[in-house]
């Protein structure tokens, strides 16, 4: 499909900081269309809720993890030991939000695919229909959110690797975030599992630009109380982009009347 086919683009600072930008123009675009505030406001709560308790229930079962995992001071020197202790902390408090999240995510993908639809009609007046149905686009909505809750435990372990680890979990992590998230978008242009995975291989940099920029979003006070709803419309908004990027006609543009959401 034109959506991934080969373009030339600006360069490797310039694409992340383009995917990136979409976390805050997420928030913005929720914050000023109140119509949007009522499909929020569930996703809102869980996430908020369920990543607290994600994030304690690590805070509690650190001690174990650090005492069975990091190593201590005889075996590697003292700076060495507390750095691997402060790196499993952060990386084991990280995992719990983000388990948290991700089954926010999960329980809620049927009112943040609505969401992302609506948000789509708002910047295009109409919701792109190439795909199979709405059924199919719930479906693949949750394969998704499976998707990201299995990808966090993956990206916990990747971190255990010493030195290398942590980054690449970030980078795991960003990218997984920024798939589960353009699900929807992506499912409504007739996009599957593979084809996905092929339109983030391509524009790899905007995607992990945006998942990372989201993840550093769940450490700042009160925006992560918008965080699930405000990542759906920023990653809706990124798929248009991209999509616009691609020289691709919008979806429905001529072909078929609107769909009503």
């Amino acid at each position: 499909m034109s959506i991934v086919a080969a373009l030339e683009r600006p360069g490797f600072l310039r694409r992340a900081a383009a995917g990136a930008w979409h976390v805050p123009a997420g928030f913005l675009f929720l914050l000023k269309n109140p119509p949007l505030w009522g499909l929020a406001l569930l996703p809102s709560l869980l996430a908020c809720g369920l990543g607290l308790t994600g994030l304690v229930s690590s805070w509690y079962l650190l001690p174990r993890l650090d005492a069975t995992l990091a190593p201590s001071a005889r075996e590697v020197g003292e700076v060495l030991s507390v750095g691997a202790s402060v790196a499993l902390g952060l990386l084991t408090l990280t995992t719990g939000t983000l388990l948290g999240l991700g089954l926010a995510l999960l329980l809620t993908a049927p009112l943040l695919d609505l969401l992302s639809q609506r948000t789509e009609r708002r910047v295009r007046g109409f919701t792109a229909d190439e795909g199979r149905g709405t059924k199919f686009e719930v479906v693949q909505s949750l394969k998704g959110a499976f998707t990201f809750a299995l990808a966090v435990p993956v990206a916990f372990l990747i971190g255990l690797i010493p030195f290398v680890g942590p980054p690449f979990a970030l980078l795991w992590g960003a990218y997984a975030l920024a798939f589960q998230l353009t699900d929807g978008p992506l499912a409504r242009r007739g996009l599957g599992f593979e084809q996905k995975h092929a339109f983030h291989r391509y524009w790899w940099l905007e995607s992990v630009g945006f998942g990372l920029l989201g993840l550093l979003a769940l450490l700042v006070p009160l925006a992560n109380l918008l965080l699930a709803p405000a990542l759906t419309v920023g990653a809706t908004r990124l798929v248009l982009e991209l999509d616009e990027a691609s020289g691709k006609k919008p979806v429905g543009q001529e072909e078929r009347a609107p769909r009503e959401v």
